[in-house]
């Protein structure tokens, strides 16, 4: 990987932003990615917005709603294809599980077709979550 890969903390990161890396991820199509008002209520209702930026350019992000005490649910992970299989998605997780703080478990929710990542980057399948789908 060529260039700077900083990761930071952007709780003020804005709506076409996190609409471009979920465009530039493939994540758009489970998100509501062309819904730019909904993309910032989901923003500015997050606890924690981790992002990956190389040379400037934002190639990931983390959205993550916690209460910095017990629990962490991980909601958005986004890398953007041109730079996923460069451990950036990996990078995501540590720095929000860092952020979270030592007191949480950080759960989420697998796009079908990638547990396998999740499993090989160490973080074990669950068999009693349960959820209730949204309506739209």
């Amino acid at each position: 990987m060529s260039g700077a890969l900083v990761y930071g903390l952007e709780p003020d990161l804005d709506a076409e932003s996190f609409q471009a890396v979920l465009v530039e991820s493939g994540l758009a199509p489970r998100r509501p990615a062309g819904d730019r008002a909904r993309l910032d209520r989901m923003l500015r209702a997050s606890d924690l917005i981790v992002t990956a930026r190389l040379d400037r350019r934002l190639v990931g992000v983390a959205r993550t709603l916690t209460d910095f005490a017990f629990c962490a649910y991980l909601s958005d992970l986004a890398v953007a294809r041109d730079c996923q299989g460069r451990g950036i998605g990996r990078g995501l997780i540590e720095e929000t599980r860092r952020a979270a703080g030592p007191e949480t478990s950080l759960l989420l929710t697998a796009a079908p077709g990638v547990e396998g990542y999740y499993e090989a980057i160490g973080m074990p399948r669950l068999t009693n979550a349960f959820r209730t789908d949204r309506e739209r």
